[in-house]
């Protein structure tokens, strides 16, 4: 191969090498993500189940969306 071929092909596999790192680095930090956003999830579900047991308790049973609109509407 020539000396101008065989330096194309270094800087190509250099620059695969960066790409492959930016891939492995960008998977991590979205997996991370998805992992936090799981818990996340998982604790507002935790945090409305409590609320709902709050109201209950209190015997706040009814929504405020149940209720029939004021009489000046």
């Amino acid at each position: 191969m020539s000396a101008s071929l065989e330096e194309r092909l270094a800087e190509l596999e250099t620059r695969l090498a960066f790409v492959d790192d930016t891939v492995l680095t960008l998977n991590d930090a979205v997996a991370a993500h998805d992992r936090q956003l799981l818990q996340l999830r998982n604790a507002l579900a935790r945090v409305h189940e409590e609320l709902i047991a709050a109201r209950n308790a209190l015997g706040q049973v009814r929504d405020a969306r149940d209720e029939p609109p004021p009489p000046h509407y």
